[in-house]
């Protein structure tokens, strides 16, 4: 099935590929987009449809939200989707390869990726360094940070910022706060990371489009902080153009006290791709609206400090006659200048850049300790000054670390984990917490990359903070230099793991910046650690992995995971869908019925929010009795794992019932409003929302949805059962088996849908019984006929695959109706019945089988699907559609016929 997926993109096409347009209801009103496969997108979004479990992201179709007008000039959104899959460019090289989580084949990485990293710098010589010579094992030698191996296009962030300055013009006083806000776009989504001073703290965040109208805003939590985490989820296409643009702007405004706002530019710059140091500067005048950020870096190679300066109102509207403005920058320590440079800047682009050569020893120090100094100065009668402290760069991205026998500098599959991460202060204290180490531990260090296998280079030795009993280290690092700041913030600094049994380190893992979410995981607390000797049984691995889970007050779970050391040859021969299964479930190998799929994902991270938790599992994870586990194709009942204690107050479940869920206010509910909405289906006297899915009243055994005012009505397919005997309960559209007891003492069939084991389906939600098949329900496409379904066991695994056509004779074979995957060859004599035929037919419902209704003036017809029987002596009744097993015994003869009801 995952070798083939190219097959069921092609089949979605041909059948789904439709146009929607809808009119969603928000929790602020109307909002026009569009609705697809249960999800909202903005208009003029672009994405690539997820079919759900187990097909996932069809990376060759994409679809678009194109902006429309209805009636009144009412503006809609139309889905529109087309495979992407001939507009792939040429590969240059010789041997191009399909990545996971793509459609297009690429060149394998190198040349190109060093060549792409060349040209983020083109022009940019203050930034440049030498390639460094280096001798060691590609394994251990990524300088990820100037490496796109590991991130797929679709994970690619692009990075932007802005300073904030009190406005001028305005009829608020000018402030004299100033913030600098960094961006981060990754698909749809922005996050933002803001620093302010001289100003209280913000109520509010907004985002201003191009004609200053608010497209965004964010009220900021009240806390003690002078940081402000954000993320702007489902950024219209429109509104990612003027990002990209350069036509976006912020700004934040206090409510307490005096009110202030402050307003800012958001731009593109070169500098923040290598910047590890930064610094806001200030005037100590009020209402100045005068403020500006350096950005700054250490060579690699030699004590060379690069800044660029960007800066706001500091040139008066008097010196903007002159083509130039004479600006002083000093570097000091403690009011002593340590360097001055003398310099002009353009009044319309005062943005400077600079390097400060051959830093010594002791400001080196101070650099590394905060307490260096930038000012900036105008130069000439009534000078205007403003400066500010270099500390390390500030963000609400997570500095952490998995620590793994894959990554280790001789690679190994020990099963083994160690789960670290840290805060940097702006004094140049950087605390730490690990856990999850094994007793074992004789060696505990923090490294620089090694120039070669036999010559690491440990910067920090933790081993004397390693409590045993705890398999944790906790402390602070007080010794940073400036040029390890540096290297941390450039994810160049590595934790190694000594242990008895592999004296040069048994685990190893790269210390990375974690992207801010937006979730409500709290990441500052240690995470779970994630590893092969904690499944069941063990698994020698050489994965690991760790993640941050909560609970809100709504009893919805937050979740991070993130996992290092798969190998790449591993990676490859994960599905094209999946890296790994993450799922969180009840401790034991006995219980299999508390589980639940929290995401499929490629990669090394996976987040996400779990609504819709049972009240077992909830308790479980109050009692600290659920665990995390993350499979792979490799190993398919766990790869690694990890115990999850989560103290919540959810005996009821979760309060998602009560809240406004993630959707729900994007559907209309309220009949009046549904009869308003003109792609809405009336449909046996009701009006369905488009989207919507429910069980017809003339035949439980189909499944109808509304797609645009059009009812479409699938079969639903029965499992294959393997029993002897079957029943057909009257609540029920397929039999189920029938125990060989006395008929006295006969119990009621089991439930399906409260089979302790099986498969839940995404798609039809729901449970499938061990052993049965199934062609997948995949909203809004429907049944997907060339598709079939089986559960795999009490494993809960569902496999796909595609249904293989009979090998046809005939030469002219035809498909009897367009929802059938295969053709068939007509019958010599006995052509197939067209829609009159079947409207003729319709008077004999038992002998043509065929329900049929009217929607909006068109008569639709279905033909019915019979069961699969799996007994010894079958028999077709006079006037009767479809065979029935026959039953042996006198007392089953008499379970009351089903007698089925049409309705017109």
């Amino acid at each position: 099935f995952f070798s083939g997926l190219l097959w069921l993109c092609q089949a979605v096409i041909y059948i789904a590929v439709s146009c929607c347009i809808v009119v969603l209801m928000g929790p602020s009103g109307l909002i026009a987009g569009c609705s697809f496969g249960g999800r909202f997108y903005s208009l003029e979004d672009t994405w690539h449809p997820d079919l759900g479990e187990p097909f996932g992201v069809m990376h060759c179709v994409q679809c678009y939200c194109e902006t429309q007008r209805g009636r009144k000039s009412k503006v809609l959104g139309k889905v529109s989707c087309k495979n992407v899959k001939r507009d792939c460019p040429e590969p240059s090289c010789d041997d191009p390869v399909l990545l996971p989580g793509q459609c297009c084949k690429t060149c394998p990485k190198g040349e190109v990726d060093r060549k792409q990293a060349e040209a983020v710098f083109d022009g940019f010589e203050y930034f440049q360094e030498k390639e460094k010579e280096d001798d060691l094992h590609k394994s251990y030698n990524d300088r990820s940070y100037l490496s796109s191996e590991d991130i797929s296009s679709g994970e690619s962030r692009t990075d932007f910022v802005a300073v904030l300055t009190g406005v001028t013009g305005s009829w608020l006083p000018s402030s004299s706060g100033v913030a600098r806000a960094r961006f981060s776009l990754t698909r749809t989504s922005l996050t933002f990371s803001i620093t302010y001073q001289r100003i209280g703290r913000p109520s509010r965040v907004a985002f201003l489009d191009s004609d200053g109208n608010t497209a965004f805003e964010y009220k900021t939590p009240k806390r003690d902080s002078d940081m402000i985490c954000g993320v702007w989820k489902n950024l219209p296409q429109s509104h990612v153009r003027q990002l990209q643009a350069e036509q976006l702007r912020v700004t934040m405004t206090t409510a307490t006290g005096r009110r202030e706002q402050i307003e800012g530019k958001i731009i593109k710059h070169r500098a923040l791709f290598a910047e590890t140091f930064s610094s806001t500067l200030t005037s100590e005048k009020e209402h100045s609206g005068m403020g500006g950020i350096a950005m700054l870096t250490l060579s690699d190679t030699e004590n060379n400090l690069h800044f660029i300066l960007i800066l706001q109102g500091l040139i008066q509207h008097r010196q903007r006659d002159s083509p130039l403005v004479p600006i002083r920058v000093r570097l000091q320590y403690s009011q002593h200048v340590l360097r001055e440079i003398h310099a002009n800047v353009t009044a319309y682009d005062p943005d400077f850049a600079e390097v400060l050569t051959d830093l010594n020893s002791r400001e080196l120090f101070w650099l590394s300790r905060g307490q260096l100094v930038i000012a900036v100065e105008t130069e000439g009668p009534d000078p205007r000054h403003i400066s500010g402290f270099i500390t390390g760069r500030k963000s609400c991205d997570t500095i952490q670390s998995v620590m793994s026998s894959g990554d280790a500098l001789t690679a190994g599959k020990t099963g083994g984990v160690g789960s670290a991460f840290f805060h940097l202060h702006d004094n140049g204290t950087l605390d730490y917490q690990i856990a999850g180490l094994s007793s074992e531990v004789v060696g505990l260090t923090i490294e620089l990359k090694p120039r070669r296998r036999s010559k690491r280079s440990v910067l920090y030795d933790l081993a004397p903070e390693f409590d045993r009993p705890s398999g944790r280290a906790t402390g602070s690092w007080s010794r940073l230099e400036a040029r390890h700041i540096h290297m941390l913030l450039q994810n160049e600094l590595f934790i190694n793991v000594a242990t008895a049994h592999s004296q040069e380190g048994e685990l190893r893992g790269q210390i990375r910046g974690l992207l801010y979410s937006g979730l409500e995981a709290p990441r500052h607390e240690v995470p779970i650690p994630l590893a092969g000797q904690f499944v069941s049984p063990p698994v020698l691995t050489s994965a690991g992995g760790h993640a941050w889970v909560s609970v809100d007050e709504r009893c919805h779970l937050h979740y991070e995971i993130v996992v290092a050391g798969l190998s790449k040859a591993d990676d490859l021969t994960v599905s094209a869908q999946l890296h790994g299964f993450a799922e969180i479930g009840e401790l034991g190998e006995s219980s299999t019925n508390h589980k639940r799929l929290l995401t499929g994902f490629y990669g090394s991270q996976a987040q996400g929010v779990l609504k819709d938790i049972s009240v077992e599992l909830l308790r479980h994870l109050d009692r600290g009795t659920a665990f995390i586990q993350v499979s792979t194709k490799v190993n398919t009942r766990g790869e690694i794992r990890g115990r999850v204690h989560v103290p919540n107050n959810c005996e009821f479940g979760t309060r998602g019932e009560v809240e406004v869920a993630e959707f729900d206010g994007l559907f209309v509910h309220d009949p009046e409003e549904l009869k308003k909405d003109p792609h809405t289906c009336f449909f046996e006297s009701q009006h369905h929302a488009h989207g919507s899915l429910w069980t017809p009243n003339y035949n439980n055994c189909f499944t109808c949805s509304c797609q645009k005012r059009t009812v479409i009505c699938d079969p639903v397919i029965c499992p294959v059962l393997t029993c002897s005997r079957t029943i057909q309960p009257e609540d029920k559209c397929c039999p189920v088996c029938l125990e060989r007891k006395d008929p006295k003492n006969m119990k009621t069939p089991e439930r399906l849908d409260e089979h302790p084991e099986g498969c839940y389906f995404e798609g039809d939600q729901k449970m499938h019984a061990p052993g049965s098949t199934w062609h997948p329900f995949v909203p809004p496409f429907g049944y997907i006929k060339c598709a079939l379904c089986t559960c795999k066991g009490a494993t809960g695994e569902v496999h796909c695959e595609k249904v293989t056509c009979p090998a046809l004779t005939c030469s002219r074979p035809v498909r009897r109706s367009p929802s059938d995957c295969c053709k068939e060859c007509p019958e010599e004599g006995k052509p197939l019945l067209v829609h009159a035929d079947m409207m003729a037919g319709r008077r004999n419902a038992d002998e043509v089988a065929s329900p049929c209704w009217c929607d909006h003036g068109v008569t639709k017809c279905q033909r019915k699907q019979c069961p699969v029987l799996t007994c010894s002596n079958i028999t077709r009744r006079e006037g009767m559609c479809c065979p029935e097993c026959q039953e042996e015994e006198e007392e089953l003869m008499k379970v009351p016929e089903k007698q089925n009801s049409w309705r017109h």
